[in-house]
């Protein structure tokens, strides 16, 4: 697929993935969501990549929301076909076994804080803006943003979040868990790439069945996500990375792992 909306570029194993419609603001459209599936199965599907940064174009947003041109002109059947083919999308991306980190680099509203949301972690850039203001236009949050939003920083905040519309700044996402850092401007990508390289060097099988527990488990009750996270610990010893890693632990050693 050549892509309209977005770039994707492969760099030391990392793949930078970016928004490119700055004169919308980055917003999302279907055939934005449509690139952005692509890409990513792209992205997961090749050996050689470590993980992915996802960012927005410019120097004003990481996604500014859905396009309202697009919205508003949808039907009730349209609109839930919409909320569904997108929510494809963002599932992938959750469920993606390797780290995907949202570099905000700007406005995150809407439909682009609901998609940074999806991402495993999100660096923020001491200027982003985080917010669900869906209900200053009359809708609610239709791309996961009133199931992800609780599960992130709980119920009460949430609903806040939702129901005001208000936006709130880098810092406040950060004290209350939306985002995992802030970082200066110029130390966003950095930031991002620092933790990836962390990640790489690590064994890989353990840091897929690692994000598979954690993204299986939290739609599980304690019980049943307790017994999903000991089946996979049990699976893990069938790994040579593992035998490796514990052998070079009692030699004082570095591992070399090999992803078998």
């Amino acid at each position: 697929m050549a892509y309209k909306n977005i770039s994707l570029e492969t760099k030391n194993k990392i793949a930078y993935l970016t928004i490119n419609r700055p004169d919308k603001l980055n917003a999302l459209n279907t055939e934005t969501f449509n690139e952005l599936y692509d890409a990513f199965k792209k992205i997961n599907d090749d050996a050689q990549v470590i993980g992915v940064i996802l960012t927005g174009s410019g120097e004003k947003a990481f996604v500014a929301g859905a396009d309202i041109t697009e919205l508003a002109v949808q039907t009730p059947v349209t609109a839930k076909e919409f909320a569904l083919r997108s929510e494809v999308v963002l599932c992938f991306i959750e469920r993606m076994s390797k780290p995907v980190i949202a570099a905000v680099n700007g406005f995150a509203l809407g439909g682009g804080c609901e998609l940074s949301m999806a991402c495993h972690m999100r660096i923020a850039s001491e200027s982003a803006k985080f917010g669900q203001p869906e209900v200053n236009l009359g809708l609610i949050a239709g791309n996961g943003g009133t199931q992800r939003l609780p599960r992130l920083v709980g119920k009460g905040r949430a609903i806040e979040l939702l129901c005001t519309g208000d936006m709130i700044s880098a810092d406040e996402a950060f004290r209350i868990g939306l985002a995992n850092r802030v970082v200066k401007k110029e130390e966003l990508i950095p930031a991002c790439e620092k933790i990836l390289n962390t990640i790489a060097s690590k064994a890989p099988i353990a840091v897929k069945l690692t994000l598979e527990a954690v993204q299986s488990g939290m739609e599980m009750t304690l019980a049943e996500g307790l017994n999903f996270e000991a089946n996979l610990f049990g699976l893990v010893f069938s790994s040579e990375d593992m035998k490796e890693g514990t052998k070079a632990f009692m030699e004082k050693r570095k591992p070399n792992f090999q992803g078998k």
